[in-house]
């Protein structure tokens, strides 16, 4: 047993070097994913990421959506880092070495999201700063009906408080991509090594127009939803357009909401779908995001394409499970308890079972009951148990 960072370090008795893990800050056991594959030269930084934190505020439990001239009561709210920090919070928490480069508002709530991100979630924020006179934006999301509505309010952090020009050596980068403009530190990236995954957000132009999407040409993988690739491709079916952006990014990665999610690899020409998990949503916010850093974590592992599809699509669905974006993100042993768990329901169907077996050589033994609780209500209380 050795700490590293103050984190307790263990292996278990498994061969397997993949079966490398350490208790997280919240007690739950976190596998490291890519002991097989480090060597000493690898740079510290496994996943970087730069962008925007807000602070999350989210009502749940509406039966429909808020109605002018009424006042509408939540059966549930909760409060967590947003926007980047679902993201980050997410890979950190599937155990890959997360460095976020971000401008942090000098009120409380600024200070509340760089704790729960740097002391929480033990996300690398060295690159980040805090902006003295600067508030943190501020996102109120409503779900209902399986959906949720956002309001949002911030103001642009200066010029010179924005992601350094020089990004940190590290194995991969995600990156939101914005039409009709360049960032500058993705080609940069790519040129120095680092393996660039992209989504992108909806085009306020209405444009829609895949050559806006320059930055496209660095990118390993591009992750759109169904609705953001069917525009792009004017094309009428998910699946047309993810074999059409793999003409243009070397592997297409659409997200089907309720279906799942199809995937087609440009230079193999592999292809893949895997079905969603049905789940009771308390809150889809940052389910995208979750997705995400489940699909670059078994990519960065180098496992097989289906594989990385049915790993992302799991820990969205028990993402949504919780409220918030970040604080809701899967760790291993979430992951862990609920693989246990569907094997002991009754009349499993073995061919849904055999989808997700992979796992069986991945997960430490689940040491916490399922559902696993870890989002905290509101500002101002301890950490959850």
């Amino acid at each position: 047993m050795t700490t590293r960072n103050g984190e307790q370090l263990t292996r278990s008795d498994s061969p397997d070097p993949l079966a490398t893990t350490r208790l997280d800050t919240a007690g739950a056991t976190c596998l490291d994913p890519l002991a097989a594959l480090r060597t000493p030269g690898d740079p510290d930084c496994d996943v970087y990421l730069t962008g925007s934190v807000f602070l999350d505020i989210i009502f749940t439990g509406l039966d429909s959506a808020p109605v002018r001239g009424t006042e509408s009561w939540a059966r549930g709210m909760g409060s967590s880092p947003g926007g980047v920090a679902n993201m980050a919070t997410a890979l950190a928490r599937l155990g890959l070495r997360t460095s976020l480069a971000a401008a942090f508002g000098d009120d409380h709530y600024g200070e509340y999201c760089w704790d729960a991100l740097e002391q929480g979630e033990g996300i690398d924020l060295a690159l980040s700063r805090t902006v003295p006179g600067w508030h943190s934006p501020v996102t109120v999301s409503m779900a209902y009906e399986g959906e949720r509505t956002m309001v949002s309010h911030g103001h642009e952090a200066p010029p010179s408080e924005s992601a350094p020009d020089c990004p940190p050596p590290a194995r991969a980068a995600v990156a939101s991509l914005t039409p009709g403009t360049r960032a500058e530190w993705i080609a940069q990236a790519a040129r120095e090594g680092t393996r660039i995954f992209a989504d992108v957000g909806w085009d306020e132009s209405g444009r829609w127009h895949p050559d806006d999407l320059a930055d496209l040409e660095h990118c390993e993988a591009f992750l759109p939803n169904a609705a953001e690739a069917m525009r792009y491709t004017r094309t009428d079916c998910p699946r047309a357009a993810a074999r059409a952006l793999a003409d243009r990014v070397p592997l297409a990665v659409v997200t089907l909401g309720a279906e799942g999610a199809c995937a087609v690899d440009g230079g193999t020409g592999e292809s893949a779908e895997v079905p969603a998990i049905q789940v009771e949503a308390l809150d889809p916010t940052g389910a995208g995001d979750v997705f995400v850093a489940g699909f670059v974590t078994g990519t960065l592992a180098g496992w097989p394409l289906a594989d990385r599809l049915a790993f992302a699509g799991l820990t969205a669905a028990l993402s949504v499970q919780e409220f918030g974006g970040s604080l809701s993100a899967p760790g291993w042993s979430e992951v862990a308890a609920w693989w246990q768990s569907v094997q002991a329901v009754p009349a499993q169907d073995p061919a849904a079972l055999r989808r997700y077996g992979f796992l069986e050589r991945l997960l430490p033994a689940a040491a916490r009951p399922w559902p696993l609780r870890r989002a905290v209500p509101t500002i101002g209380f301890g950490r959850s148990a």
